[in-house]
C-alpha cells in the first residue's frame, strides 16, 4: 500500500522523464508551452487518484501510470485553454501560457497536449484498455459541456443553483470520477466498485469545485495560487453569486446589480464592495454547508467499498487534504 507522497513521487518522476523528453521535439515553440505547463507542478490530483484507486486492489501500480499520465496531461490542456478564455494572468503564482508566450500559441501548444493525452494512454497493457478510452473520450467531450455551460451563463442573471451544479459537474467532477474508475477497471476491479468510486469522485469533485469558488472570493493569492476576486470581476456565475442574487433584499439586490453591470470601475473597489454584500448576505456560510454536504456524501458512499479500512485511509486523507487545501 502506497502514501499519497509516494504516488506524488512517481507521478512527478514520470512527468520529468517525459518533459525532458518533449524538450528534445521540434518545432521547439510548439512543445516549449507544453514543457512550461507541465513543470508548473501543480497537486497532481487527478494521477494520483488513478493510482490510489489502482491500489485498492493491486499493488504494481506502475501498470496504471500511463493512464494516470495521460489524465494529467489532459487536465493541464483544459487549464490552458480556460486560461484563454477567461482572461486569466495567474496560474499557480506563475504568468499563464497565453501571457508568457502568445494566445495562438498557448491554443496550438493546448491542442498538442489533448492528443499527447490519448498517446499516453494508448501506452496502457491490458485488456480493459477499450474500456478505459471510451470512459475517457466521454469525460473529455462532458469536460467541454461543461465548459461551453460555464461560457453560456456569462449572459444571463437567471441562473439556478441546479443548473449551476450540473455545469461544475461536468466541468470538474467528472475528471475526478474518471481518474477514480480509471484506476478501478485497470486493476480489474468489480464493477459494482468501480461504479461506487466513479460517484465518490463526483461528490468530492463537486465539494472541491465550490471550495473552490469560495477561495477565488475570500481566499489568500499566495497559497491558492490565482489572483483573489477573478470570479467577481468576469461576473461569473458562481454559486456564490446566485445565492446572492436569489437571498439579496431590494437594497443589496439594487447595490449588486450595479457592480455587476457597471463596465468602467476599479478592480479592487469592485471585488472589496461586493465581498461586502456577499458578507451582509451569508453567502460564505451557504457554500460551506453545501460544501460540507457533498463532502460528507462522498465519505458515505467510500464507506459502503468493500476492501479494507487500511487501503481506503490514503484515499481519504487525501480526501480531507483537497478540502482543506493542505498539501
Amino acid at each position: 500500500m502506497f502514501t499519497f507522497e509516494e504516488l506524488l513521487e512517481k507521478i512527478n518522476t514520470e512527468i520529468q522523464k517525459r518533459t525532458q523528453e518533449l524538450r528534445k521535439k521540434e518545432p521547439l515553440r510548439l512543445y516549449e508551452p507544453v514543457d512550461y505547463t507541465l513543470e508548473m507542478g501543480g497537486k497532481r490530483l487527478r494521477p494520483v487518484l488513478v493510482l490510489l484507486s489502482y491500489n485498492l486492489f493491486s499493488e504494481d501500480v506502475s501498470k496504471a501510470i500511463p493512464a494516470a499520465l495521460g489524465i494529467e496531461v489532459f487536465h493541464n490542456f483544459t487549464l490552458l485553454h480556460d486560461d484563454i478564455m477567461d482572461k486569466a494572468d495567474v496560474r499557480r503564482n506563475r504568468p499563464t501560457v497565453h501571457k508568457k508566450f502568445s494566445e495562438n500559441g498557448a491554443i496550438l501548444s493546448g491542442d498538442a497536449m489533448a492528443f499527447l493525452a490519448y498517446e499516453y494512454l494508448l501506452e496502457i497493457e491490458s485488456a480493459r484498455i477499450t474500456d478505459v478510452a471510451r470512459l475517457f473520450s466521454k469525460t473529455a467531450l462532458e469536460v467541454c459541456e461543461g465548459q461551453q455551460l460555464d461560457m453560456d451563463f456569462e449572459t444571463r442573471l437567471d441562473v439556478t443553483e441546479e443548473e449551476y451544479l450540473e455545469m461544475i459537474r461536468l466541468k470538474t467532477a467528472v475528471l475526478l470520477a474518471c481518474s477514480l474508475k480509471t484506476g478501478a477497471l485497470l486493476a480489474d476491479a468489480p464493477e459494482e466498485m468501480a461504479k461506487k468510486l466513479y460517484d465518490f469522485g463526483i461528490n468530492l469533485g463537486l465539494a472541491f469545485q465550490l471550495q473552490d469558488d469560495m477561495l477565488d472570493t475570500f481566499g489568500n493569492q499566495e497559497t491558492f495560487g490565482k489572483k483573489i476576486g477573478g470570479d467577481i470581476l468576469a461576473n461569473k456565475k458562481t454559486f456564490l453569486l446566485i445565492k446572492a442574487i436569489e437571498m439579496a433584499n431590494s437594497e443589496q439586490s439594487e447595490r449588486l446589480h450595479y457592480w455587476i453591470n457597471k463596465e468602467d470601475f476599479i478592480p479592487e473597489q469592485k471585488v472589496k464592495e461586493v465581498i461586502a454584500i456577499y458578507n451582509q448576505i451569508g453567502v460564505q456560510q451557504q457554500i460551506r454547508k453545501k460544501i460540507d454536504s457533498f463532502y460528507l456524501h462522498s465519505l458515505e458512499i467510500l464507506d459502503e467499498l468493500k476492501v479494507s479500512e487500511d487501503l481506503k485511509n490514503p484515499l481519504k486523507s487525501l480526501s480531507n487534504k483537497m478540502l482543506q487545501r493542505v498539501f
